[in-house]
């Protein structure tokens, strides 16, 4: 079964992610054992923060890396696990707020498709970056 990032590489809809977790330095981090939940927020996420958003965070690793962590959990986390969960602590070490009341909330995102498995844990794709604070 393919890692998180082999997934991410392979799925249309990913390329600004990929070369944010690049630019970050953190493929080695998320093609290890894990396992991770990831949060992984489409191009069309991406493309609906602030023109010139991207590439200032791309030219400033350490904060993309923070705000790319803040996305990812340690532990596989399914939409049934989080059933009943208000919030998650992200690798980063902020808390990630959850409402599974009606849709599947985290923060300020939807989550679109939820549980895509990978070999070292799960992806659940939403229609926001979130952001700390």
């Amino acid at each position: 079964m393919p890692t998180i990032v082999d997934i991410a590489v392979q799925t249309e809809g990913f390329s600004t992610l990929v070369a944010a977790v690049q630019a970050a330095g953190l493929v080695e981090v998320l093609q290890s054992g894990g396992p991770f939940t990831v949060f992984a927020p489409t191009d069309d996420a991406f493309a609906k923060l602030p023109p010139g958003t991207v590439q200032t965070l791309v030219q400033n690793p350490p904060q993309l890396g923070r705000i790319l962590k803040y996305h990812v959990v340690s532990g596989k986390y399914t939409q049934a696990d989080l059933k009943g969960l208000k919030s998650l602590t992200s690798v980063e070490g902020s808390v990630i707020p959850l409402d599974l009341s009606d849709a599947f909330e985290v923060k300020n995102a939807t989550v679109v498709m939820p549980d895509v498995e990978a070999d070292n844990g799960v992806i659940h794709v939403i229609d926001n970056v979130i952001l700390m604070g």
